[in-house]
């Protein structure tokens, strides 16, 4: 028995903000988004469509949004005599799950706090809109948000059925200004999102097919928006991929990469789309003998799931990511410990891989490493 379940409206492709207003009826609203002058002429450009101003603009959101941070987010809300009614989240992932931790305490952060350390209970009490700006996080249709705790070296992971958007809007546009390095990083999450869904104990058939059409398009169209950044088609299909995982992972949520790349990132620094997709191949050849995979990953990649395997690795080469977590600062035994704590964490339950064989696929890239530094 399986089931699916997803209540987004979703609006897309050029031209989707114009049902900003219809979706808004009447409500007073806020807007959560970065605090730069880009963003404040797209607050502008919201305003004008929506036709009235917001009762307020949260603009100090941070990349990997902390506990500090998020604090301080959410008494600018709690301190507001009259509260929007809605809020509409403005911006890539962090801006996303910063309206989210605000909609779910309603400005009261120790609620939000206390639940995601598992006390006590929340309900939405604003609810909101997503305008992603970014193609990759997937958070404009799903249910969670991740509150980084960088002075205590842990990562929280809110989760509630009560915070799914009503909606998302992708206007393939607001894409386009992204630099290089935001586009990659960005667009890789996605993929990772996707194939997280696939080697994932709560995968279903529906899953499966949003995430074998994310990885058809993401390798398709990401590298070809890596050599020309204004491609304008390539941008709206990796905006469109990058929503087709979130409705994949939406209901499996991320496995083993993301257990992994939680470390990576609070450890090295390393960006969160790098560090959840650098593990891609071997999770890939570690997975090659499960048939649900190998099926979905030859629909996807057109070959042999060895060969994709491959293709995969070489991908991500040519954007400049190594797959050797030697480059990123790891001894052997470092990397061991690492993951068998992924493995053991909250998205590590999720694998449905067999984990000594992916621990060997580690180690069989160290003993590569070691014999070609002998040579």
């Amino acid at each position: 028995m399986w089931s699916y379940s997803n209540p987004v409206s979703i609006h897309a492709g050029d031209g989707a903000l114009s049902a900003l207003k219809k979706l808004l009826g009447n409500n007073s609203y806020g807007i959560v988004t970065y605090r730069s002058a880009y963003f404040s002429s797209l607050c502008d450009e919201l305003t004008e469509i929506i036709g009235r101003p917001p009762l307020h603009i949260v603009d100090g959101v941070e990349e990997n949004p902390s506990v500090n941070n998020l604090r301080q987010l959410c008494d600018e809300i709690a301190s507001l005599e009259h509260k929007p009614q809605m809020m509409i989240a403005l911006g890539g992932g962090s801006a996303i799950d910063s309206c989210k931790v605000l909609c779910a305490g309603g400005g009261d952060f120790d609620k939000v706090y206390n639940f995601i350390r598992g006390s006590g209970s929340i309900d939405q009490a604003i609810e909101f809109i997503c305008i992603p700006t970014t193609a990759g996080t997937g958070s404009e249709v799903t249910c969670w948000a991740t509150v980084w705790d960088p002075e205590n070296d842990k990562k929280y992971s809110l989760s509630d059925a009560s915070l799914y958007p009503v909606a998302a809007i992708l206007e393939p546009r607001l894409t386009h200004t992204l630099p290089l390095t935001v586009t990659v990083s960005s667009g890789l999450d996605a993929l990772s999102h996707a194939m997280e869904s696939l080697w994932n104990v709560h995968r279903n058939p529906l899953s499966r097919l949003y995430a074998e059409e994310a990885i058809r398009e993401l390798i398709c169209y990401l590298p070809r928006l890596a050599n020309d950044i204004n491609n304008q088609e390539a941008r709206e299909r990796v905006q469109q991929a990058s929503m087709l995982a979130g409705l994949a992972f939406s209901n499996t949520k991320t496995s083993i990469a993301h257990s992994i790349s939680y470390a990576v990132t609070l450890e090295k620094g390393l960006a969160h789309g790098l560090a959840c997709s650098f593990t891609l191949p071997t999770l890939l050849r570690a997975n090659v003998d499960d048939p649900f995979i190998r099926l979905s990953i030859e629909k996807a990649f057109l070959l042999p799931c060895e060969e994709a395997a491959e293709q995969l690795e070489n991908m991500l080469q040519q954007l400049g990511i190594s797959t050797l977590p030697s480059s990123y600062g790891y001894r052997q035994d470092e990397w061991q410990a690492l993951v068998d704590n992924a493995i053991a964490g909250e998205r590590g339950k999720n694998y449905s891989g067999d984990s000594a064989q992916l621990k060997s696929h580690f180690d069989f890239i160290y003993q590569q490493t070691d014999s070609a530094q002998c040579l």
